[in-house]
Parts: C-alpha cells; structure tokens; sequence
C-alpha cells in the first residue's frame, strides 16, 4: 500500500487508523507515515512511564493503560482518539499485558493534522 522508496515500514494496524471503509487512505502516504513514526515513538515512551506506575501505584495493568488512554484521549496530547487507541494498544503489546477494551474512536476522530 506504500510503495515509495522510504524504508519504514508502517503496519496494517496504523494504516487503518487513516483508511476509509474502502481501506483507501485518508491522508497522503507522508503524513501517514510521519504520524506512524510518532506514535511508535510515543508508544515507546511510555513503557517506562506505565511500568513505573505499576510498581510505584500498584494499581492493574488494566488500570494504567485505561488512565494513559484517558490522558492521550485530551485535546492537549496532540494525536487523535484513534491515534490515542493505537497508540495504547501499541503500549500493551510492548509491556506483554492484556489490552482492556478501549472506547471506540467515532469516524470524527480520524486525526488532528495541521498541514
């Protein structure tokens, strides 16, 4: 589906964050991509975060990842609520923990992008 020369390979996963019901992307393969490295990175990032949480507050591993969505969910963490379920579900897959049932992004919340 990315058929450039860019080495970075975005999985299937992300690409339907920004596909249409006919799995045509809603952005240009660029932005796709640059969103992608973003929330891999960010998704990266909060391994420590929620491993500290989970030692330091001992709550469940469901709890901490329903509060980093919660938080991700804001309008101040610049990604989509879409982006923000991707995101956590990426976490999760990274700590080795069950991803609860996260709210379902609505077709509205594709993504914030400010070209």
């Amino acid at each position: 589906m990315l058929e450039d020369d860019n080495q970075i390979h975005v999985p299937p996963s992300f690409m339907a964050v920004y596909a249409d019901h006919r799995q045509r992307l809603r952005e240009p393969v660029s932005i796709v991509r640059a969103r992608y490295e973003l929330c891999e990175d960010l998704s990266g990032h909060l391994v420590e975060h929620a491993q500290t949480l989970y030692h330091v507050q001992a709550p469940s591993e469901t709890e901490i990842l329903l509060r980093i969505h919660a938080g991700l969910c804001t309008a101040e963490s610049g990604v989509s609520v879409a982006e923000a379920t991707w995101i956590t579900t990426r976490l999760a897959e990274l700590l080795n923990w069950p991803c609860p049932e996260l709210p379902s992004p609505t077709s509205g919340d594709a993504a914030p992008l400010s070209h």
